[in-house]
């Protein structure tokens, strides 16, 4: 059996875990630059806010029913995020972290246990032990336990817990289950799907294997036996390496300027080179793009990018950041209305048994030293504490944040301070 563990409307949660005077009203957090909504409570739901909406079209909604409105705050969600799967660690031996707010717990071997019971207990202990509410969904394959967390989180009567345990509830469950809803089903194959009749997961049941896998291929197969509850998709415990890492942000105004374009790029390439580190890899490609906003029709638009090889595979900061700036530089043009910049690196190899150019006249081992005492002060005192000049101390470009909640449990400074 496998359990389904999902965090409920997850940012807005983190929102109220530390203000217990939004229980009840209506939450949404919006993206970078507080563009546009992200995440709802169920009151913001049902008050009509939609999904992707821009906040400058819903301010009359957020006025009339009292909406507290957030910048994203992604630090916060990240570490709450790893305090829910620590928890959920202690309740199976092996958990696959699905997403930043859903992980699978395998429970092979449970079936002394109550499942219900003990859906019942990971919610009230995660729960308590993180602020954070989540719904739990049991059935015999990952896809269908999908299923179930879909009714326990959906439907009221089932109080946040529903477990598909007999062949009974799950041709009723799918019968009730919408094919666009399933896992591993996309929009196109939904399209197809119900332009033949197929409209719920248990139609998609009755459909041949061999007509299946003509029209949704073996995947498709797979999905189908998941919901006759024969599992074909295993749990996935491993941590894969990125191929590749990308750091990109809209500017909080529009910038014109090189030198405030150059600092943010080289912020970009330091949180490349920080994640390359942290998975123990390098890169051998780097690629700088810069754009307009393709929105604002009365300005002049441009967009340009720059891919460069470098000549030794690297995950160091100054090379990373000297790579990206030359880049920068050479795409770069006065005149021009800039919104948004980024960095990808790609071509990512292990750092260990590197292939050095002929010519290759770093010192690595000094490189690798600097960027090793840089990451423990950075972990110790708060992040880009100490970091490369090129990467500036103003932030002219940064995001617009004028939401942005504290970092209650990243920052010594933002730590809640209980009155008594």
């Amino acid at each position: 059996m496998f359990a389904l563990v999902d965090c409920n409307n997850f940012y807005a949660s983190c929102e109220r875990a530390f203000n217990p005077s939004l229980n009840g009203r209506p939450v949404v957090v919006l993206s970078n630059n507080d563009g546009c909504v992200i995440a709802r409570s169920n009151e913001a739901k049902l008050v009509g806010i939609k999904m992707g909406e821009p906040a400058f079209k819903i301010e009359p909604l957020l006025k009339k029913f009292n909406v507290v409105a957030f910048s994203s705050n992604y630090t916060l969600y990240g570490d709450m995020s790893q305090r829910v799967m620590n928890t959920l660690a202690e309740f199976s031996p092996e958990i696959e972290i699905y997403s930043i707010d859903e992980a699978f717990l395998d429970l092979t071997g449970f079936d002394n246990f109550n499942l219900e019971d003990y859906a019942r207990k990971i919610k009230a202990v995660t729960t308590k032990n993180t602020g954070i509410p989540v719904s739990v969904g049991i059935a015999s394959t990952k896809t269908l336990a999908k299923v179930a967390n879909h009714f326990g989180k959906k439907r009221p009567e089932h109080k946040g817990i529903y477990v598909i345990d007999s062949d009974e509830k799950r041709v009723e469950s799918l019968k009730q289950f919408e094919i666009g809803d399933v896992w591993g089903i996309g929009r196109q194959y939904s399209k197809l799907l119900l332009k033949y009749g197929i409209k719920t997961a248990y139609d998609y049941t009755q459909a041949s294997e061999k007509w299946v896998k003509q029209n949704l291929s073996i995947v498709g197969v797979r999905t189908q036996k998941e919901l006759l509850g024969i599992p074909c998709v295993q749990m996935d415990l491993s941590n894969p390496v990125k191929k590749e890492i990308r750091n990109a942000r809209s500017f909080g105004t529009m910038q014109t300027e090189l030198p405030v374009i150059a600092e943010a790029v080289s912020n970009f390439a330091s949180r490349c080179a920080y994640k390359l580190r942290k998975q123990k890899t390098c890169a051998n490609i780097i690629i700088v793009f810069i754009h307009t906003n393709q929105h604002r029709h009365d300005l002049k638009q441009y967009a340009s990018s720059r891919v460069m090889h470098l000549p030794t595979a690297t995950n160091s900061t100054i090379e990373l950041v000297h790579y990206a700036n030359i880049a920068l530089k050479s795409i770069f043009k006065e005149g021009f209305m800039y919104k948004k910049a980024g960095v990808l690196v790609s071509g990512i190899v292990p750092e260990f048994g590197l292939q050095t150019s002929l010519f290759d006249d770093v010192d690595r081992e000094k490189h690798k030293n600097i960027m090793s005492s840089i990451d423990s002060l950075n972990h110790l005192y708060g992040k880009d504490k100490v970091r490369l000049a090129a990467q500036g101390n103003k932030k002219r470009w940064k995001l617009r944040q004028e939401k942005l909640s504290p970092s209650y449990t990243t920052n010594w400074n933002d730590i809640i301070t209980v009155k008594v």
